[in-house]
């Protein structure tokens, strides 16, 4: 209990840190020249709530020793792609849930208070590894919780552009042959934690990666009816590299990773140019950020707006991807629809 209090202090002493300097950046002079005494009160305020929310988070919070509800061991993960993953593995012997919700945008996300709650009572962490969680490793600091990195023995491929040049591509689940080395992972990772039912595991993991080599080779049969002329995929964010090199397409995107700072004017003028010069019949956003910059690309050039993509997060319940094979299902169909002009 001392452990997560002191974390979630910490995630909203950051919060509020955040706001102060947004706020003192732009505020006028007069305000910055409060009084030290009401300084002094609004700090205190601010730790007394701090101190009360984390408490009260604390006390309405589940089952202190990880377990859930039902007795079975709880796995968290980052996002709910993995989420998705994790549960075919876990079948019905652990209670998977994730930390982002559905439409999340993984990269920049900010841990809240109840999330440091949720992972001080878990029994195993998984994350995706190759720097796609940013807030990942202060998130799990001082929460004593193992926990497995999904990617771990993936063939990285490396970003070509931008200041994140040389770095890893961070989306290896877009292939699902790198989705069964996930599923190699959690199936050891599930295994040391509950060990009495890793044959349980072994046989679930064997049973969903034929169902991820078929969805593989089901997604490059649907792409290889696109036209060698017209086998360029243009997104928003560099996503769909594990996808374009399995589908033996191009990649083309606005921004290489997603950011705080999106599509610059050249950024813009560059994907204008290579839609344009390659006279691409349609391009693309992802699900979970802006496709403004994208619809300047397609007023410029007279493309198609082809539609929405999912990768970083899976759809509600009800929605177009529930699940991570239906994303791959949806994300192959609507680009070789739309490059080959099927739907029009």
């Amino acid at each position: 209990m001392p452990n997560f209090v002191f974390r979630c202090a910490k995630v909203v002493r950051r919060t509020f840190a955040r706001r102060r300097a947004t706020t003192h950046a732009g505020s006028h002079p007069s305000v910055s020249r409060r009084s030290a005494a009401a300084r002094g009160t609004s700090r205190a305020t601010g730790a007394a709530a701090v101190v009360l929310l984390c408490l009260a988070l604390a006390a309405c919070g589940g089952n202190a020793s990880g377990r859930g509800d039902d007795g079975r061991p709880v796995v968290l993960t980052t996002f709910t792609v993995l989420a998705d993953v994790a549960q075919n593995v876990a079948g019905d012997k652990l209670r998977v849930e994730s930390i982002t919700k559905a439409g999340a945008e993984i990269h920049g996300y900010e841990p809240t208070p109840g999330d440091i709650r949720k992972a001080s009572q878990a029994d195993l962490i998984l994350d995706n590894g190759l720097n796609l969680e940013a807030w990942f490793g202060q998130f799990v600091e001082g929460v004593d919780v193992p926990h497995a990195v999904v990617s771990d023995g993936v063939d990285v491929m490396q970003i070509s552009e931008d200041s994140y040049k040389g770095k890893p591509n961070p989306h290896a689940w877009m292939s699902p042959v790198n989705v069964q080395i996930y599923v190699d992972n959690m199936v050891k990772a599930f295994s040391e934690l509950d060990p009495q039912n890793a044959a349980v595991f072994e046989a679930n993991g064997k049973a969903y990666k034929a169902k991820l080599q078929a969805v593989q080779d089901e997604m490059k049969a649907k792409l290889a009816a696109v036209p060698q002329n017209q086998r360029a995929l243009v997104t928003c964010e560099g996503a769909f590299s594990y996808l374009t090199r399995d589908a033996g397409l191009e990649e083309v995107y606005i921004w290489a990773v997603n950011a705080e700072q999106q599509a610059t004017p050249q950024q813009i003028t560059e994907a204008i140019g290579f839609v344009r010069a390659n006279k691409v019949p349609a391009v693309f956003c992802e699900s979970t950020v802006s496709d403004a910059p994208m619809r300047q690309v397609v007023e410029a050039t007279g493309a198609k707006f082809g539609g929405v993509l999912y990768v970083d997060s899976l759809s509600e319940s009800d929605g177009p991807v529930p699940t991570y094979l239906d994303l791959i299902r949806h994300d192959s169909q609507l680009i070789t629809t739309a490059l080959t002009g099927a739907g029009s």
